[in-house]
Formats: structure tokens, C-alpha cells, sequence
């Protein structure tokens, strides 16, 4: 099924009830499940991914099945490595090709007992949980920083705790961060030298939490901001100046395009546009931020401003290869996009001939549908979005809150 996104006949001015952030609910799964007195969790995200990330935290069954949630295969791998008992983690054809050895070679290294049961380096994997000894582990920190996540959560429920050796250029340090934030709420003790992190064996705190707005899903109403031809003003409830979550760097990068924001009293975000000289070429380095790099993509190929993304690398593992996606999803606009070396974006604004009604292919990304739905502020037809259901990965109301701020969806 496909749905036809058109542009408000209106000006936009809505309230958007953003979900909550899936990677802290996520992340706090795990923390409460490792404390001794697990206490209650409140608003948590209502995505796939939790879902199925709780799922899997309460359920005995010894295969469990994690679809499409690449970091509840990451977590879990490393969570169910330290308890005792067995699991079988598996997923989707997508994530029985996605890599995980890293990581498992990191848990052999600290005695765990995990075996893959098709592809070599992938998903499917069992598990033999015994509990971990802990020791020192080396990790390239290029490729996933949730491979790191995972280890430094479980530390503390290993014998004699980790201490983790990182080389190379850190990717997504924004959320290794929020790992290690999250961890100190839980009363963890996390030590730090340069890129070695030492987490000794502990008890976790349990404590009742609460998870703040998504600024991923606030990224999709900014670059709506950027795209509309008519005067905006929105308000997202939920965002925290202060936030923990890296992609709260759009607020700033937004700027740039002409959506500024505004931090109220009452704890929302509110949006306005305002005329501003578009840049000439927007560089940035989306190492920290690698999740915003298709709303960046297509929000300065439909300004027309040529445009050059790095730190790339990671796109090749997510849930579909993002890099080679976005190319062939901007050439159906006209948009002629170079890779180069596996790890950068450009646009010199070359162009080609647009197809005349493009469907965008959405490659079981969710965020391939949201970042192209805005499209449609800037074409009288509208764009189509083939299965647009994947949104339901991060943000299962996308469609609904696009049709409040005056979208039309058509199946």
C-alpha cells in the first residue's frame, strides 16, 4: 500500500504530541531490568522497537523474535549474555544479514557463550547465559556505538566488571553519552580515561523514570518548518533544552534553513519560520548525529542548496543501506547525489529529469518515509510514500499528526 501526502491547504499551525524518545526508553529497559527491585517506567515510547524490546525482557520463551530493532538485538544479545538461561534472538531477513560480531566476540571475550545458527557474524543467535566473568575488552568504536552501549550496561552484573578499550574515531558519541548519563541515574559508577571506561561490578539502583519527547521525531516537523511556503507556527511538548539526546543538535542546525525555536515556560518547543538568506552550501558532519542525515538530505536538496554530508559510515548497517537509498530516492526528484568512499554524501546541484510521479521506496526505514513525506509541501501533487506503515518502527502516529497539522493522506 502506498499513501499520497498533500500539502495543507493552510497555513500550518498545530500542537504535535511527539512520542517519547525510543533510544532513552530503550536504554532504561535495560537499566531497570538489571536492578534488583525493577520500579516503573512511564512514558514510554510507543514504537516497535520498545514494544518489542519489552517483549522480550518479559516473555520466557527461548526464541524470541525481535523483527526489524536492530538495538534490541544489540542490547539484548549483551543483556541475555549475563543472565542465566537460554535465548534465541532472531529478526527479520534484513537483520539475520545485519553484522553483530563485533560484539559477540566482545561477550566471548568476557565469557560469554554465544553461537550463530546460520550466517556466520549475524542473527540468528543463541544464547547460553551463565552469568559473565567481566574482564578487559578492545572494541573498534568506528562502526556502532550501541555495540558499546550494550557492554557498559551489563557490566555491572558481571563478576568483576569491564573495562572497555575503545580505538579509532568514536561514531554517534551522542548517545554513548546518554548511555553513561542514564547509567549514573541508576546509581552506576562509570569511570573515564580518554577512551577507556572502566564499569565495576555493582548493584543498579532501581528507580521510578520517566522519558521525555523524542527530538529524533521532532526532526520531520523542523524540516517541515524549512519546506513550508506558507507562515508556520507549531508548538512540540515534551523537548528538553538540556536534553540528553543527541539529535537535540537539529534545533541549532535549523537555524540555518530559517526555523527557530523557542523553549517555553510550560515545557514546550515552539516553531516559527522566518526569512532568512539560505546558505550558498551546507557542510556538516553528521558522525554524532548519523540518524539526521536524511532529513538533512532532502531538506537542502528540495531548498536547492548544494550540499555536503560526512561521517556517514554507519548508514551501511542500518535498517536498510541509507546511503545507497537516499540516491536512488533523490534522483526520482531530479537530484543527482555522489557517495565517495563510503561515508559522504554530496550535492553539487546537479540535476537530472524528475520522474513524473515518483514513488518513494521506503526499504523497511522508517525514516526514509519521514523525511520524504515533507516533500509534498513543495510539489501540487503531492508525493506517494510506498508502505508507509514502517513509521510504526519509531513513530506509529506520524501519519495522524501530519493530517492534524493540515496534511492530507490519501491510501
Amino acid at each position: 500500500m502506498d499513501v499520497t501526502v498533500k500539502a495543507p491547504n493552510n497555513n500550518i499551525c498545530a500542537t504535535i504530541s511527539l512520542p517519547a524518545s525510543k533510544s532513552i526508553s530503550n536504554r532504561v529497559a535495560i537499566l531497570n531490568a538489571l536492578s534488583p527491585a525493577p520500579q516503573p517506567l512511564y512514558n514510554l515510547s510507543d514504537s516497535d522497537d520498545t514494544a518489542v524490546m519489552l517483549d522480550a525482557l518479559r516473555t520466557d520463551r527461548e526464541t524470541v523474535d525481535l523483527r526489524a530493532a536492530g538495538t534490541a538485538m544489540r542490547f539484548l544479545t549483551a543483556y541475555f549474555a549475563s543472565r542465566p538461561g537460554c535465548r534465541t534472538l532472531t529478526g527479520t531477513d534484513r537483520m539475520r544479514n545485519r553484522p553483530v560480531r563485533i560484539l559477540v566476540d566482545a561477550l566471548r571475550t568476557l565469557g560469554a557463550e554465544v553461537d550463530y545458527l546460520e550466517k556466520e557474524g549475524c542473527p540468528p543467535l543463541k544464547i547460553t547465559g551463565r552469568g559473565l566473568s567481566g574482564g578487559e575488552v578492545t572494541l573498534d568504536a568506528g562502526v556502532s556505538s550501541q555495540y558499546i552501549s550494550a557492554l557498559l550496561m551489563i557490566a555491572p552484573a558481571t563478576r568483576h566488571g569491564i573495562r572497555l578499550h575503545l580505538t579509532g574515531t568514536l561514531v554517534s558519541e551522542p548517545y554513548l553519552r546518554l548511555t553513561i548519563a542514564l547509567m549514573r541515574q541508576f546509581g552506576i559508577a562509570v569511570e573515564e580515561e580518554g577512551q577507556t571506561f572502566t564499569v565495576r561490578s555493582q548493584t543498579v539502583r532501581p528507580i521510578p523514570f520517566t522519558v521525555e519527547a523524542d527530538w529524533s521525531a521532532a526532526s520531520y516537523w523542523y524540516e517541515i518548518a524549512a519546506l513550508s511556503q506558507t507562515p508556520v507556527e507549531m508548538e512540540l511538548p515534551g523537548l528538553l533544552p538540556d536534553s540528553l539526546q543527541g539529535d537535540a543538535t537539529i534545533a541549532s542546525l535549523f537555524r540555518s534553513f530559517g526555523v527557530y525555536t523557542d523553549f517555553t515556560s510550560e515545557g514546550r518547543v515552539r516553531l516559527t519560520r522566518r526569512a532568512v538568506t539560505l546558505p550558498g552550501r551546507f557542510d556538516y558532519d553528521c558522525v554524532r548525529i548519523p540518524d539526521m542525515a536524511q532529513t538533512l538530505a532532502v531538506t537542502c536538496a528540495v531548498l536547492r542548496i548544494p550540499f555536503r554530508l560526512s561521517g556517514l559510515q554507519s548508514l551501511r548497517i542500518k535498517e536498510t543501506d541509507r546511503l545507497t537509498a537516499l540516491q536512488t530516492e533523490l534522483r526520482k526528484l531530479g537530484v543527482m547525489l555522489t557517495e565517495r568512499d563510503g561515508k559522504v554524501l554530496e550535492w553539487d546541484g546537479s540535476r537530472c529529469e524528475a520522474e513524473p510521479e515518483p514513488v518513494i521506496a521506503t526499504y523497511d526505514d522508517h525514516r526514509m518515509a519521514m523525511a520524504f513525506a515533507p516533500v509534498a509541501l513543495c510539489r501540487k501533487e503531492g508525493i506517494r510514500i510506498a508502505n508507509p506503515e514502517v513509521v510504526s518502527k519509531s513513530y506509529p502516529c506520524f501519519w495522524d499528526d501530519l493530517q492534524t497539522a493540515g496534511f492530507q493522506t490519501n491510501s
